[in-house]
């Protein structure tokens, strides 16, 4: 299963090209990137016969987006069903919604995209704000994680949030929570 990395339409949009090759490869802070995850707004929407091509605003800037309506498939039995599934996704991207979109990095004409996995309408209008703090918290971490000493790390966190320096963790609580590494627990 792959990862796709939580990013902001800034950070997203200044990837840098690692290899030029089709297809292109992309790093960010060292670190190589293949796939994202992105939350916003749709400001714009393009349908054409065999795409839709839309933008996502997330209050950073906007994403490009391209969902292929008709290669979604290698296998012929499965084209049909698969074009289907992305003609019904297609049918929810409507300006103004707010949408989650998951898939690949990748660039057309000079410009970083995603190539949409799969893209789904948020119903909770929290969903950017948590979306926000995820990435914010895990830019964090990338630049902590070269700083962090080799024994006990102590990180303090904002409710219904926590970080391990292993993963990030969403608590049921809704009291702050202070992680100390020790011996891996964390206590309220």
């Amino acid at each position: 299963m792959a990862v796709h990395v939580k990013l902001l339409a800034a950070d997203l949009l200044s990837l840098a090209v690692h290899h030029a090759s089709c297809p292109p490869s992309f790093t960010r802070k060292g670190k190589p990137v293949s796939r994202a995850e992105a939350v916003g707004v749709v400001v714009s929407r393009e349908r054409k016969d065999k795409y839709l091509s839309f933008l996502v605003d997330d209050g950073s800037g906007c994403i490009p987006c391209i969902l292929w309506l008709n290669h979604r498939s290698d296998r012929e039995r499965d084209l049909g069903v698969a074009a289907e599934m992305a003609r019904e996704e297609a049918a929810t991207v409507q300006l103004g919604k707010l949408v989650r979109v998951r898939g690949t990095i990748t660039a057309y004409r000079g410009v970083v995209q995603i190539t949409v996995g799969d893209v789904v309408v948020e119903r909770d209008p929290n969903a950017e704000v948590l979306h926000w703090l995820d990435c914010m918290l895990a830019n964090t971490f990338m630049e902590d994680q070269e700083l962090r000493m080799a024994s006990s790390t102590i990180l303090t966190v904002t409710p219904n949030l926590l970080i391990n320096p292993e993963f990030l963790v969403r608590s049921q609580a809704d009291e702050p929570l202070i992680c100390i590494q020790i011996s891996g627990s964390c206590e309220k």
